[in-house]
């Protein structure tokens, strides 16, 4: 199992949220539909800033290299800056001029991946803190922004707007399981234990929500409304596993427990029942 370890980072740099590029627009060339990013409040703030930019390539030496899936950028308009180089997390802070921007110096974990997110890491890494970057958004009238970074070397990187997942209709698979301490205000959760398969699926035309428990099936009538869910009593099939597949569906059903507080973070969803039982679950891709 890999383990990570924060260099100069607190985690909560890890858990940042939308951090939109300050921004406005800049010249929009007749029928290309570009605009450069400005520092200004004009319209062209509103297609960078707060926005989640999902990286599609790399160019570097005429060679294109396709990211990893979960790498991102993102940046608020205080200039803080998170994302993702394919394997580890990174904070910084931007410095922007116009269409000019300069990460500075990132902060990141040190997690170990395969080879070839390692290899893509490395010369993204470089390329986005290595020096000023020139950015670009295009509108060419797709549902999808489309961002373009260029280092002064020539580097090119390639992003698009990724939207937030929907509570209803997404697969959402349950990553970690646990419980709030109510002294002391802190979440103690664990992942699921190997051979685990939880995930919830939200009905929005039934009112229902439908997925798997740890070990078996689960549904259960689902009302959503104020930030919170409100679960009624859960039917499951009577199948039997593995003893810690069992106590970690045990945790999972206590969900089930009248209200629930829900968050969506983009593709991450966070659950806190009432009675202090909390999940952690992701987009299933």
């Amino acid at each position: 199992m890999n383990t990570q370890r924060l260099t100069s980072v607190s985690l909560s740099l890890l858990t940042l949220a939308v951090l939109p590029l300050a921004a406005a627009c800049g010249n929009e060339k007749d029928g290309g539909g570009s605009r450069t990013v400005g520092t200004g409040t004009g319209s062209g703030t509103s297609e960078v800033t707060g926005v989640h930019w999902s990286i599609d390539d790399l160019t570097v030496d005429g060679k294109k290299s396709a990211a990893p899936a979960g790498a991102f950028l993102q940046i608020d308009k205080d200039g803080e800056v998170s994302g993702n180089y394919g394997c580890n997390s990174f904070g910084a802070t931007a410095t922007v001029d116009g269409d000019a921007i300069d990460l500075g110096t990132a902060r990141s974990t040190d997690m170990a991946c395969q080879g070839d997110r390692m290899t893509f890491e490395s010369s993204l890494s470089k390329a986005l803190t290595g020096g000023t970057l020139t950015a670009k958004a295009d509108a060419d009238g797709s549902s999808a922004q489309q961002l373009t970074l260029t280092t002064r070397t020539g580097e090119t990187i390639h992003l698009s707007e990724e939207k937030a997942a929907a509570l209803y209709g997404t697969k959402w698979k349950i990553t970690a399981l646990g419980a709030t301490d109510t002294a002391t205000d802190s979440d103690s959760a664990t992942p699921l234990p190997s051979g685990a398969d939880a995930y919830l699926v939200f009905d929005q035309k039934r009112g229902t929500v439908s997925g798997k428990a740890v070990c078996n099936n689960v549904s259960a009538e689902a009302t959503v409304s104020d930030g919170a869910i409100t679960f009624g009593s859960p039917a499951t099939t009577r199948r039997m596993c593995d003893a810690s597949l069992m106590k970690a569906e045990k945790t999972f059903l206590k969900l089930f427990d009248g209200r629930t507080a829900y968050k969506i973070d983009h593709r991450s969803l966070s659950l806190t029942s009432a009675n202090g039982t909390t999940a952690s679950a992701i987009v299933a891709d």
